[in-house]
């Protein structure tokens, strides 16, 4: 019997052999430095990577990426790939928030233009973008319009005046699955979903005003309009009340129906169904008009955003030059080739709480980029830096084609609570020149600083394995949250 204590096996490498007595059917890989390892040991991340590895049809490895910590089932900052036509669709491995993701814009104002007037533009943004537990959208939906956000994705939103296709072109998926069915929706996901659309949300969601402090990578800089001292907008957000009742819905259908495809788990919040099963089927095509549902949210935050920014400096779009650098999911499974053993191989690539991370020449990648590498956006928490990366062949081998989502928590929400409050958190971040706008006093609070790893020992460790690289690092000078 091997031991179920991670061993070291190269640099910022650790496994756990398959141990067959345990159930599992791969072994655990986590990529993580020495720190960050005592912290995954310390919760249960590293016993539900092994229960990961448990569930039929998983091949290659079980991972645990450096921004890893407990989850719901499966550990967040977590992948796991199962084979298409013998393995299993899991809700938990996708999580609540079904792409949560973030996208990135640039501009051409200097951060000296904008702290001339940051407080303006701040609370500008608080106000016309709509952010909070529950919060509503602005615009109401009739049954058939969500039909068609759920079916359209970002392009429904563009169509209706927020932003324009040069949008679409750098969002994972170009911002629309196909082959979702709203039909596959539960109407409670529509109620609370149908209201949400056009909000930011609350919890670790957020928008921030940016400033790029360093460049790493100058010619990947350059082509995605990256340069130092200039000011970038970082919008963190998802699928909202929508995309956790998606999740609530099948986690139950599939818990139901493990009974009948004879499935055996360590852990019930793993429940899953075989991918090509009709409740795995039905599942996906719900997850789908998730992840279109997301992408027409964040793209109208970002309409708002622009017309922020075109208020207070009394500039036009093309004058400000607020290009969308890129979007990406995180919470998301999908089909993809990848090979294993040697082989090109269908796998149903599970990331939760993970970025896609692909390198150059993979058609997956927009044209603008693809023989660059695919631009990873790694926000942190709200007082400390968020990174640009890009994707790099390692992660091929490694993590299948992904890298880390954040910084990733370190603190539950209640002890932040109980160690901090809200006058200290802003002041703290007023010290270091960060202005914050939030709607509750727990939105500040349970996001503080101090809460989460530090986002720059997880950018090194993908950073040192060839994941992917550093592009360049953002610095926060104004935040609105829920």
């Amino acid at each position: 019997m091997s031991s179920t204590n991670p061993r070291k096996i190269g640099e910022n490498q650790y496994q756990i052999d398959a141990d067959t007595n345990l159930g599992m059917k791969v072994p655990v890989r986590i990529y993580a430095d020495e720190p960050l390892m005592q912290k995954m040991l310390s919760d249960r991340t590293i016993m539900q990577a092994r229960n990961v590895a448990s569930i039929p049809g998983i091949v290659g490895h079980s991972v645990v990426l450096p921004d890893g910590h407990e989850g719901y089932g499966f550990p967040v900052g977590g992948v796991a790939a199962m084979d298409a036509e013998e393995g299993m669709i899991s809700p938990g491995g996708v999580g609540y928030d079904i792409n949560c993701g973030v996208r990135l814009l640039r501009s051409n104002l200097s951060e000296q233009t904008v702290r001339s007037k940051l407080k303006e533009l701040v609370t500008d943004l608080f106000s016309s973008i709509p952010s909070g537990v529950g919060s509503k959208g602005a615009v109401k939906l009739t049954h058939s319009e969500l039909d068609e956000v759920l079916v359209n994705g970002v392009n429904w939103a563009i169509d209706h005046g927020y932003g324009s296709s040069d949008d679409a072109d750098v969002c994972e998926e170009n911002g629309q699955i196909p082959n979702a069915d709203p039909n596959k929706v539960s109407e409670k996901a529509r109620k609370r979903g149908a209201p949400q659309l056009g909000s930011l949300g609350s919890g670790n969601h957020f928008l921030e005003v940016q400033k790029v402090a360093e460049v790493h990578d100058q010619e990947a800089a350059k082509r995605m309009g990256i340069e130092e001292g200039t000011i970038t907008i970082l919008i963190h957000c998802g699928s909202r009340g929508f995309g956790h009742q998606v999740c609530s819905d099948y986690l139950r259908v599939s818990e139901q129906a493990m009974q009948k495809y004879d499935i055996n788990l360590p852990d019930r919040e793993l429940a899953c169904v075989p991918n090509n099963s009709e409740e795995g089927e039905s599942y996906r095509k719900a997850m789908f008009s998730a992840l279109n549902f997301a992408w027409s949210n964040r793209q109208m935050l970002t309409h708002w955003t622009r017309n922020s920014f075109q208020r207070i400096f009394n500039q036009s779009e093309s004058d400000l030059d607020m290009k969308l650098v890129y979007d990406v999911a995180h919470n998301i499974a999908k089909v993809e080739k990848h090979k294993v053993d040697g082989y090109d191989r269908n796998l149903v690539v599970h990331r939760k709480g993970a970025t896609r991370a692909f390198p150059a020449n993979r058609d997956e990648i927009p044209s603008k980029y693809r023989d660059l590498g695919q631009p990873v956006l790694v926000p942190g928490s709200m007082g400390t830096a968020s990174w640009i990366l890009l994707g790099q062949p390692n992660s091929m081998n490694l993590s299948f084609g992904s890298t880390a989502h954040g910084a990733g928590r370190t603190m539950s929400r209640s002890k932040a609570r109980r160690n901090y409050t809200e006058n200290d958190v802003k002041k703290s971040l007023n010290d270091k020149g960060i202005f914050i706008k939030a709607l509750t006093r727990d939105g500040v609070v349970e996001e503080t600083p101090q809460a989460y790893k530090d986002v720059d020992s997880v950018v090194n460790v993908s950073h040192n394995l060839g994941i992917a690289t550093k592009v360049a690092k953002l610095v926060p000078i104004g935040v609105i949250k829920g």
